[in-house]
């Protein structure tokens, strides 16, 4: 955890307020669609003209990274896919990969895992193997083969550690002591554990303190690292979260549709984007 982050988590009014906290130029870590994505923030970020970002998927990128560089708020991302799922490919990240205008830096799970674990345990690097083989090695500076130095012509790789500025994700209930509920999804504690600051939207607030619950305990991330948090109810839409609402499977082949033009995404952005909407 960073010596910057402060140990009592904020109570912000919206998804707004989180997006005027995020500086341009910031690296935010951000989880796969699967998981409960702040969608109501990303939107947000649309609004008030974002620039510069750099995106960590942890492992994947969705339709947040899509839209956000689409809207022109993305300089670089760093992940080992940027996909819709079912729905395709990620159109508006296709267009901008094809004219060059994006930078990336092709990973893979493992890696994005494992060095983000080193930021979380406070150390500068943490070796894994399932990667040894990979063209992707020799065009990565920062991963470094060397020799195990228990075992002689065993040949280990280094994962330096990720730091994203900044955590972004969504979560079914956060409390009044400022911890908040993600149950399995085990990245996202991942992602604030390792990030400089952690912006959490929930959809339901809770009475008290869940940590204090020994049912609700094992799945809540603690406060001491959560900067801030806002009320967004259905601020995962059009991607779900788990035992309140699906994913809108029609909304999303909808906006594959609308983004392979430009013009296209352009309708997007002005109807479900630029303007409120009621998801």
């Amino acid at each position: 955890m960073s010596d910057l982050r402060s140990n009592e988590t904020r109570f912000l009014e919206d998804a707004d307020a989180i997006a005027q906290e995020i500086p341009d130029g910031a690296s935010i870590g951000l989880p796969p669609d699967y998981s409960p994505v702040a969608m109501a923030v990303v939107r947000a970020l649309v609004r008030r003209k974002a620039r510069q970002l750099k995106l960590i998927g942890v492992p994947v990128l969705g339709l947040c990274a899509d839209i956000l560089i689409g809207a022109g708020c993305v300089r670089e991302i760093e992940t080992s896919a940027v996909t819709l799922g079912e729905a395709g490919l990620a159109p508006r990240f296709t267009a901008a990969a094809e004219k060059g205008a994006l930078r990336i830096i092709d990973a893979t799970c493992p890696m994005i895992h494992t060095g983000l674990q080193a930021t979380e345990k406070g150390v500068p690097f943490m070796p894994l193997r399932g990667v040894l083989g990979s063209d992707l090695v020799r065009h990565h500076p920062d991963w470094k083969t060397i020799d195990n130095p228990y075992s002689e012509g065993d040949p280990i790789l280094l994962a330096k550690a990720i730091v994203p500025d900044v955590a972004l994700f969504h979560a079914r209930w956060a409390d009044e002591a400022g911890n908040v509920w993600v149950g399995r999804r085990g990245e996202l504690a991942t992602i604030a554990h390792a990030s400089k600051s952690c912006y959490v939207t929930y959809e339901e607030r809770q009475a008290g303190d869940m940590l204090e619950d020994e049912i609700l305990a094992p799945g809540c991330i603690g406060s001491v690292y959560i900067s801030a948090v806002a009320p967004a109810p259905r601020g995962a839409w059009p991607l779900g979260v788990p035992g309140m609402y699906g994913i809108d499977d029609a909304h999303v082949q909808a906006y594959a549709r609308m983004a392979n033009t430009a013009a296209g995404f352009q309708q997007y952005l002005d109807e479900f984007v630029l303007k409120p909407v009621a998801a």
